[in-house]
């Protein structure tokens, strides 16, 4: 008999609604949630290939521990109960010795983490990080010094939207499938997109303004943008007056950017700039300058996103329809929210081993995830203390940092490495446990709850039963927490953990059966902003901010030229396509048959210069790594930059379809994670050049 299972992709970081139909314990089909607004049935390609993640044999079948050197690939097979009391028995060990502030534990975000940070709660961590400080920290940080409140707290009405200017965002390849429906919904009703990036991507080709930026100059774009809503009064004069707060001190920084200036800085002509200010003006409020998504690019990355809030507020976009809608959650609606997990355990009092919060110069950071990278160096230092445990759960920094040889050296003071992962990964190969994670078709989650102008609750069900000996995220923290005497979260079933979520929220886990998600609200809410909306000093946006101030940053920058590549070398940039997500779709063999290697494109006129035809290997290197990989050869390329798809590479030989393809752009970024971005926090990874040279 046929059934529909309702649940959560786990292809990508989006995690779109999906149904899936099995019949008799097998599984046929996967589709989008049909009942999830924007989706529309689909999935990307990605999510398509859900079923080859669950039918491949290369991915971790059970619990191993290491018995020869790290990273040298040798294992013993272990049970679960042998595998989860050898970790708990190690924690033990390093809280007693070193305080359980010596715990460190990261992932990929997301909705389903309530499991892990309350086991992290119950030992008594502080130290949950994400692996934002590779993506969207500067984002997030943005955000805060301009409204307060973080990224998340505004939505992206891409639908009813006038124009879109999409600036480090590739929405048509890094996919979210409802954002992708919603602009291609918009644009046939006659929304205008731009796209400003340092090679014509797919977003760009769907463009009806493409500005081929030189890499490193989007702040200067911005601020010319600036210049001209403030100069030309092109504004939301009311809303800024009534919620923009030390206006005036943007208007004199603002002074010596114009067009012209920019013109010499970004390549942009000063007339193309001039005029895409007037198409906001006139599509305003219901214009949408995204922040960006993956911002760990250049070291004043923070500004550009921050840059973009600003034209966001002078626009009076803010709560607006077809803008930047403030998310509803249950409380917005009249709704009881879903009881938080973590509430179990206490907040731990120990300050943060990254020092986010606290210590000078980090205190505008925020404290939820906190940096990544510089937990790392507190590993290696031991300052302001020694972190002796790491959990890398469904998180392969190796890959996801520039150098890996070089975040292995700061890792080498670990007493405990392990690796919470459904796929083989650098980091993975390298740690002492391997717990594997069955895949998101075969395990359930946490409920979750969506934000947005009609917030709704969603479960994850097992679709399938796992093929090999893996486990849930749920299962394997739940296990461990009974081993170390953490009896509060030690849930038996998942059905224990629903009902504990649900608890007073007048639901039960049969009210998504029919469709997967419980509707919070009859209809999209848009709330203009209040005297509550802003969680700043003033109450309101503000071009200063107190915090970035106190810690010796500039609230409003100013602009600094990037570096010219020295002769003969290459700025090198990176990003998505809509086949594979990040390294750990590369030897999934669906999404392998589709692409299998990586290029580096390279502009059509420097190409002739050194005479390289399309399609003929080029050796790419730095002063750490070097590979040999085909070139692209096309006028959409920057002729400063070169450009590779990130994730490729791989080297570990249980990959036998990913192994030796394409290059791995983050081995050339030489000790790249020092690199990083003060206002931000983010790594900045495309501030490195390379040299190219023909290959035999």
């Amino acid at each position: 008999m046929k059934k529909s299972v309702y649940g959560i992709c786990g292809m990508c970081t989006v995690r779109c609604p999906m149904m899936s139909v099995v019949e008799d314990g097998k599984l046929l089909t996967i589709h989008g949630n049909p009942h999830a607004g924007g989706i529309k049935g689909s999935l990307c390609a990605r999510g398509a290939a859900g079923m080859a993640l669950v039918n491949d044999d290369e991915r971790p079948q059970f619990p191993m521990i290491r018995t020869g050197a790290r990273g040298e690939g040798k294992w013993r097979r272990a049970t679960w109960d042998e595998a989860l009391t050898y970790v708990a028995e190690k924690l033990s060990k390093i809280k007693a010795e070193h305080g359980a502030k010596s715990i460190l534990l990261s992932d990929r975000g997301g909705p389903f983490r309530e499991i892990y940070r309350t086991f992290l709660r119950g030992l008594g961590t502080p130290n949950y990080c994400n692996h934002d400080a590779a993506c969207a920290r500067n984002v997030q940080h943005a955000a805060l010094s301009i409204f307060g409140f973080g990224r998340k707290t505004v939505g992206y009405d891409l639908k009813n939207c006038k124009h879109v200017v999409l600036q480090t965002r590739n929405i048509f390849e890094a996919i979210n499938v409802k954002e992708v429906n919603d602009l291609l919904d918009a644009k046939a009703n006659g929304c205008k997109i731009t796209c400003i990036d340092a090679r014509a991507s797919v977003t760009a080709a769907k463009a009806d303004n493409f500005f081929l930026i030189r890499p490193g100059t989007d702040y200067a774009f911005n601020l010319a943008v600036i210049h001209e809503l403030v100069t030309k009064g092109l504004y939301n004069k009311e809303f800024v007056e009534k919620w923009v707060h030390d206006f005036e001190a943007l208007t004199t920084f603002i002074a010596p950017y114009t067009p012209a200036w920019a013109e010499a800085e970004t390549g942009v002509p000063a007339a193309s700039i001039e005029k895409l200010a007037v198409q906001l003006s006139e599509a305003a409020p219901s214009v949408i300058w995204h922040p960006g998504w993956m911002t760990a690019r250049y070291s004043d990355s923070f500004y550009m996103s921050r840059t973009a809030y600003i034209i966001n507020a002078l626009l009076g976009v803010i709560g607006a329809k077809g803008g930047l809608p403030l998310a509803n959650g249950a409380g917005d609606v009249g709704k009881q929210s879903v009881k938080d997990l973590m509430a179990i355990y206490p907040k731990p009092e120990e300050k943060r081993v990254d020092g986010v919060g606290w210590m000078q110069e980090r205190t505008h950071f925020d404290t939820g995830p906190g940096l990544i990278n510089l937990a790392y160096e507190a590993i290696a230092t031991g300052k302001p203390y020694p972190i002796k445990a790491y959990i890398a759960h469904r998180h392969d920094p190796l890959m996801a940092f520039p150098d890996s040889k070089d975040v292995k050296s700061l890792w080498e003071k670990l007493d405990l490495l392990v690796s919470v992962t459904f796929s083989w990964s650098d980091t993975a190969w390298h740690a002492d446990v391997v717990l594997p994670l069955s895949p998101y078709l075969e395990r359930e989650s946490t409920i979750g709850t969506k934000k947005g102008c009609s917030p709704y609750l969603f479960v994850r069900r097992r679709t399938v039963e796992p093929r090999f000996d893996t486990k849930a995220e749920w299962e394997i923290y739940c296990e461990l927490a009974k081993k170390m005497g953490l009896d509060k979260m030690a849930f038996e079933s998942i059905e224990d953990i629903w009902k504990y979520q649900l608890e007073g929220t007048g639901y039960t886990i049969e009210d998504f059966e029919k469709t997967g998600m419980v509707n919070l609200a009859s209809e999209a809410l848009y709330r203009n902003p209040d005297e509550k909306t802003f969680k700043t000093p003033s109450g309101k946006i503000e071009m200063v901010c107190a915090k970035l101030e106190k810690d010796g940053l500039p609230s409003l920058a100013p602009y600094v030229s990037p570096e010219r590549p020295p002769e003969g070398k290459f700025r090198i940039t990176f990003g998505r396509c809509g086949v594979h997500t990040q390294g750990h779709t590369v030897n999934n063999p669906l999404l392998n048959s589709q692409m299998s290697e990586n290029l580096v494109w390279i502009n059509t006129a420097v190409a002739a210069k050194m005479g390289i035809a399309d399609g003929q290997y080029v050796e790419v290197a730095s002063a750490s790594h070097s590979g040999r990989i085909k070139a692209f050869v096309t006028p959409f390329m920057h002729p400063e930059a070169v450009f590779m798809v990130h994730g490729f590479g791989h080297t570990l030989p249980v990959e036998s379809r990913a192994r030796g393809k394409g290059v791995a752009d983050n081995e050339f970024m030489t000790q790249g994670i020092r690199k990083w971005d003060k206002g931000g926090g983010a790594i900045a990874m495309q501030e490195h050049f390379v040299e190219i040279r023909t290959a035999s």
